[in-house]
């Protein structure tokens, strides 16, 4: 299973930006795809889950800012960012949990917000 992260950037506070995450190697119609960002010096933070038939849950921080969607079609999940704040400033990471419910991590996305 093989999964990366991108979209990530450099963006002034209040801006947005729409992370991408392509997983091949598992069916990805059955998987769950949870984001998670960490921030330079802090513990990895959950942001945002996707499950198998499209529900979503976020974190209180990013809740009504951030939407996750799906592309089953694409074999992609998405991050849609909006007026994001420098406190939003990590490299983001997109997990997947297949149906089996073993889980895979990919390489992150930088993303820069300055205020």
């Amino acid at each position: 299973v093989q999964l990366q992260a991108s979209g990530g950037g450099l963006v002034q506070a209040g801006e947005s930006l729409r992370l991408s995450c392509k997983v091949v190697g598992t069916p990805f119609i059955v998987t769950t795809i949870i984001w998670e960002r960490q921030a330079p010096g802090k513990r990895r933070q959950w942001v945002a889950t996707i499950h198998s038939g499209g529900d979503t849950s976020y974190a209180d921080s990013v809740r009504g800012r951030f939407t996750a969607s799906r592309d089953n079609a694409k074999n992609t999940v998405y991050l849609q960012m909006n007026s994001l704040k420098s406190e939003d400033t990590a490299v983001y990471y997109c997990n997947v949990i297949d149906g089996l419910s073993n889980e895979y991590w990919g390489q992150g996305t930088q993303v820069t917000v300055s205020s």
